[in-house]
């Protein structure tokens, strides 16, 4: 038989206690004075045993609740199940013992993931007007040699040259590089990040370090492996057909009468194997010339010199292929650079838009430049298809092209010309538009 709710508990001693009450004063009425005086001792055992009630189920629901509220959830509530008014107290409590231990699982995991992370990572949580450490990935710990303190003051004593670094920044969204000595070696360069963010009332301020050194080393990695994926590819296209070829000579050779049709197939291949020859060589020269760039020999040179004398070396080819060239730069400024060189690269980008405007109804070229912090940015756009997505980060690898004609060394090659000037070159797409941004330093 289920045990009755609390309400109607507590209902039936009230009414026990009424009833006590006035059996007591109808038995004092009729003089019976011991019996209506034990009449009142039971209604006050009846008062005492429901304010004892009363109060063990207010505690019971204080316990539950406090508990809750400290995130203990380590309560046993069996010997209660029957308790039909606690049903909704009980389901409160799973559904938040759920949650909490989900959210313990989830920060397991996010640990799990920020200490595999080979970046170092603080992240800060502001608690009135002090900030703390909310949590910092091994990373962090192991490379600059911290203990994982709780404590900003702690934390600046170990590493006062970031700290005081975030502190002049008040905190504040920053990307910037630092020297920071570690192990009392000598000091290294990071690039750091920082970010701010608020999220329930909380302020968090999430650090990343990246040690240079290893920036470099991975970009240097990823691309000999992909200069050697190159390399190796276009040996293999041309070892493979003349050791082919090699072997069917050998058998013809072998044999005690060569015929007409034998010989007539052995010119072919030699002369197949010339072809692949020659190839190779022309591989191997381009290759040369990208690793022997001579030193830029610099003057200083007109911008406008510059653009025009590019755009009448390649006029016959936007004659020939019906393309309209607009060259809206209207000033003239003076750069400090091999003006041969820098034609070269310009001449490299306008063939690679006329290639890029093959197959388009809409033929133009657009030719910009901007001045920005004492750097000129030349800007040549076509309305060109652009590069597929998936190749994009490959075109300024050596040897790679998307042309049956190209050797793949262009683009290459116009940017080493453009860093040994002190500059740079991008790629940029962009609503239908292609983009290569060249950037140099102004004459001072």
């Amino acid at each position: 038989m289920k045990k009755l709710t609390l309400y109607n508990q507590l209902f039936f001693r009230l009414i026990m206690i009424l009833f006590s009450i006035g059996i007591s004063f109808f038995i004092y009425q009729k003089g019976y004075n011991y019996t209506s005086a034990f009449m009142l001792f039971v209604t006050f055992i009846l008062l005492v045993e429901t304010y004892i009630f009363g109060k063990n189920t207010f505690v019971f629901y204080d316990r539950t609740m406090q508990a809750m509220l400290e995130n203990d959830f380590s309560s046993n509530f069996s010997k209660h199940e029957s308790y039909k008014n606690y049903q909704v107290l009980f389901k409160l409590y799973d559904t938040l013992k759920a949650k909490q231990y989900q959210q313990f699982y989830q920060d397991v995991i996010y640990q799990s993931i920020l200490n595999n992370i080979e970046t170092a990572i603080l992240i800060l949580k502001k608690r009135e007007t002090v900030w703390d450490v909310f949590l910092m990935n091994d990373y962090f710990s192991k490379h600059f040699l911290v203990p994982k303190v709780s404590k900003w003051k702690y934390l600046k004593k170990q590493l006062p040259d970031l700290c005081k670094l975030i502190e002049s920044q008040q905190f504040s969204e920053v990307k910037t590089s630092l020297q920071i000595r570690v192990n009392k070696e000598n000091d290294q360069t990071f690039v750091m990040q920082a970010s701010r963010t608020k999220t329930f009332e909380q302020e968090y301020y999430v650090v990343m370090l990246d040690s240079i050194q290893k920036v470099v080393e991975k970009k240097e990695k990823e691309a000999w492996i992909n200069l050697m994926k190159v390399i190796s590819h276009e040996l293999l296209n041309s070892l493979t057909p003349i050791r082919s070829l090699l072997q069917n000579l050998n058998e013809v050779v072998q044999q005690d009468t060569i015929l007409d049709e034998d010989l007539y197939d052995m010119r072919q291949s030699i002369t197949s194997m010339l072809n692949r020859s020659d190839h190779l060589q022309q591989f191997v020269e381009s290759y040369r010339k990208l690793s022997m760039l001579p030193t830029p020999q610099k003057a200083k040179t007109s911008l406008q010199e510059l653009i025009t004398n590019s755009l009448q070396l390649m006029a016959p080819l936007f004659k020939k292929d019906n393309i309209k060239v607009i060259n809206s730069i209207s000033f003239n400024r003076w750069l400090y650079i091999d003006k041969l060189q820098i034609e070269q690269v310009l001449i490299n980008l306008l063939t690679n838009s006329i290639h890029s405007l093959k197959e388009q109804e809409k033929k133009e070229i657009t030719i910009t430049s901007q001045i920005k912090e004492n750097r000129i940015f030349i800007t040549i756009t076509d309305t060109g298809k652009g590069v597929d997505k998936a190749i994009e980060d490959k075109i300024f690898l050596p040897f790679f092209t998307t042309r049956k004609d190209g050797v793949g060394i262009g683009l290459t090659l116009s940017k080493n010309i453009i860093e040994a000037h002190g500059g740079y070159l991008v790629y940029h797409q962009d609503q239908n538009k292609t983009q290569f941004i060249v950037c140099l330093m102004e004459f001072p």
